[in-house]
């Protein structure tokens, strides 16, 4: 397809959905650079980085015979995904913290441990697909050392 068939195309596809069309807008939406599907940098503070984050630190804690719980403590990558819903992949550092699993206290009241012998901090990788219509969060990955 040539060039100004494309333009003529983003053109028809968009003045059909009520949006204003002008041809910079066409032009701006045809050499953007985004590749759907594909994972895209995005920041660790972002709020449903956090969140993600917080649910394989879940995960882990269910998985783990540890008597202590852990948190995040440190997101030091993220890469976003646009798949059927959301996918989130992870670096996280995560940290034992002074909160016994017994007591199911919430995690953002649970002090990283200080005393040098129950100290542990374990670095992973995890995916969190998020399918916000469902409000569901799997984590088919999670590989911590």
């Amino acid at each position: 397809m040539r060039a100004g068939a494309l333009l003529a195309l983003c053109c028809l596809v968009s003045s059909t959905a009520a949006v204003r069309v002008t041809p910079e807008f066409c032009s701006q939406d045809l050499n953007s650079g985004v590749k759907p599907g594909f994972p895209e940098p995005i920041k660790t503070n972002d709020p449903g980085v956090l969140k993600a984050a917080r649910h394989s630190v879940e995960k882990f804690n269910n998985c783990t015979n540890d008597i202590f719980l852990f948190k995040e403590s440190h997101i030091r990558r993220a890469l976003l995904q646009i798949v059927k819903g959301l996918k989130y992949m992870l670096e996280v550092e995560i940290g034992r913290t002074t909160c016994k699993k017994n007591k199911h206290p919430n995690l953002d009241n649970c002090d990283f441990q200080t005393n040098h012998t129950l100290k542990q901090t374990l670095s992973c990788y995890s995916e969190v697909w998020v399918m916000p219509w469902l409000k569901r969060y799997e984590v088919p990955v999670l590989h911590c050392h």
